[in-house]
């Protein structure tokens, strides 16, 4: 069977509102300090306006807390061959709202914390080709069974989504010792 796709229809469907509170009542707890500890890696996939995948990457990760500051250095490598470095900076408080920095974002993320998900909202800025331009970035990150985060983060521009990108994530050494680090509180 095949399957058609009209360019920018992806658009009229994704303006639903999420609520993070929805995911409260979960028993799988995600506490992005526990999670992002220690050495992790990712892999993942950017959609275009088509729905298309344009572009490949894969991840590797270490973060490093404090009570609740933290750092999240990411090594970035794409299916072209091109590497690139974020360098985060985390603040939370103890209600489960956090704030964050890193060179190529505008200003401060600020981002919450909720049973097994958080969600994180920023501008990003994006180099394409010669000129940068300044997309908004909503992060939505859920914690599963497997102890695996998964990540989708919708770009938008003036208000109009412009791509997607899903991430898997995962702790580098076992499951088993995820698990047991996250269900320590």
């Amino acid at each position: 069977m095949k399957f058609w796709h009209i360019p920018g229809s992806n658009m009229l469907f994704d303006f639903s509102s999420r609520n993070l509170d929805t995911y409260a009542s979960e028993t799988l707890i995600l506490d992005l300090r526990k999670y992002l500890t220690g050495n992790l890696k990712a892999s993942g996939v950017f959609f275009g306006l088509s729905g298309m995948v344009t572009r490949r990457f894969t991840l590797t990760m270490e973060g490093k807390w404090s009570g609740n500051k933290g750092t999240l250095n990411e090594d970035f490598c794409y299916n072209n061959g091109e590497i690139g470095n974020r360098f985060w900076s985390f603040d939370f408080n103890d209600n489960g709202t956090f704030t964050a920095t890193a060179p190529d974002v505008v200003g401060q993320a600020n981002g919450a914390q909720c049973g097994n998900a958080a969600v994180m909202s920023y501008q990003l800025k994006v180099h394409r080709g010669q000129r940068e331009i300044i997309v908004t970035m909503e992060d939505w990150l859920y914690l599963l069974e497997d102890m695996s985060l998964i990540n989708r983060a919708r770009m938008s521009k003036f208000g109009f989504k412009v791509g997607e990108v899903f991430a898997a994530f995962q702790k580098i050494h076992s499951n088993r010792d995820v698990a047991a680090e996250m269900n320590t509180q």
